[in-house]
């Protein structure tokens, strides 16, 4: 594949970045190694994830800033990239890893072993994926198979591995053991690995502090961390071949409603992260023009529903911001329906009626 100088320049540095995490875990100095491995491998995948879109040429800046977008963002693009394919599991696990080095980097947590390991090698196994499936290379060109990641013990089913975390957490939480710090340490990377299941997932003080009194409260942690109860990780090969991907498995539903929902199970986020798309950001997405994004909206109730929009305020002004939901379901909209009928139905009144050519559009232009 012939690639854009971006795109080879990227690619080396995520080649070098994902080299230098496995050496980091495979390092024999326990001074600063999870932060090293968390941070290499989260900039691995950011470069990755920016050379295949500048490959295909797909904006990489901010369009306000003139910067270099971020990883959150790159990963909201590749998703919606029909080239790239990236599934909302590997998105899953890549922003896993970005919480936990979110956490290493700019305050502290305790990552077991155990868990490192789990992700680190299900992060080479999603590497080499994306990089077969975006560049038709394989890994092992870069990295020799003998220097992968290699655990003391053979991974342990995740479900299980939570429940361990947990378990200690609550010990060191019991009364008169003074391990207070230590607990919120762990548990700022179980409230990191959330983002497993939840892409809007927000590690903070307060998230902490409410797993800490549940835990007080003798809740159990299907009531503390109910995300985690829907993620596995399928686990296949032995040794330097082993293959790790993580996936949901349909686990516990969680809502968000005031009444009725253990306080315990009630997460802080970030709503500017989730609505991140404007109006005609979101009909650039979709190839419309913004009359005709506008009508496709309207069809699918973007504008009223939850999952799909919010409503912001700056000053006095008020602003609709939109999610990958709506775009979603308006893309399925938009490949899977008339765009005629629905510009008919649902165009906006200062709009001048297209002329019909399908089949019941006239019809349907006579009730607008």
């Amino acid at each position: 594949m012939k690639l854009s100088q971006s795109a080879r320049t990227l690619k080396g540095k995520a080649v070098a970045s994902v080299r230098a995490s496995v050496i980091a875990f495979n390092g024999l100095d326990e001074d600063g190694r999870v932060t090293n491995v968390l941070l290499r491998m989260q900039h691995a995948f950011e470069m990755l994830m920016k050379a295949a879109l500048s490959q295909h040429l797909a904006t990489v800046f901010d369009k306000k800033s003139g910067k270099s977008i971020g990883l959150d963002r790159a990963l909201n693009l590749a998703q919606g990239d029909a080239k790239i394919k990236l599934t909302l599991d590997e998105a899953g696990l890549i922003r896993t890893i970005d919480a936990m080095r979110d956490e290493e980097q700019h305050w502290y947590a305790v990552v077991d072993e155990s868990i490192l390991y789990m992700h680190v090698r299900a992060g080479v196994t999603l590497f080499d994926d994306l990089l077969f499936r975006i560049f038709g290379e394989r890994l092992g060109t870069h990295i020799p198979r003998r220097v992968l990641p290699i655990g003391a013990e053979p991974p342990k089913d995740f479900q299980l591995l939570v429940d361990e975390e947990f378990e200690r957490v609550r010990d060191l939480l019991k009364p008169g053991r003074r391990m207070g710090a230590q607990a919120r340490a762990h548990i700022r990377t179980l409230l990191a690995m959330e983002s497993h299941s939840d892409p809007d997932t927000l590690v903070s003080e307060k998230d902490v502090s409410r797993v800490v009194e549940g835990i007080a409260n003798g809740k159990d942690r299907s009531q503390v961390f109910p995300k985690l109860s829907g993620v596995t990780a399928n686990i296949s090969g032995e040794g330097v071949g082993l293959e790790v991907r993580f996936v949901k498995s349909g686990g516990m539903p969680v809502t968000y409603v005031s009444d009725g929902v253990d306080a315990s199970a009630v997460r802080v986020v970030d709503l500017h992260k989730k609505y991140y798309l404007t109006a005609t950001e979101l009909a650039t997405k979709l190839g419309v023009t913004p009359p005709r994004a506008t009508s496709v909206r309207r069809h699918v109730g973007a504008d009223t529903n939850p999952d799909m929009s919010n409503a912001f305020n700056m000053g006095k002004v008020r602003y609709l911001a939109y999610s990958d939901n709506a775009y979603t379901a308006m893309l399925a909209a938009k490949n899977d329906l008339d765009m005629d009928e629905i510009w008919a139905a649902h165009r906006p009144t200062n709009q001048p009626v297209p002329p019909c050519t399908q089949p019941g559009c006239a019809a349907l232009a006579s009730t607008v």
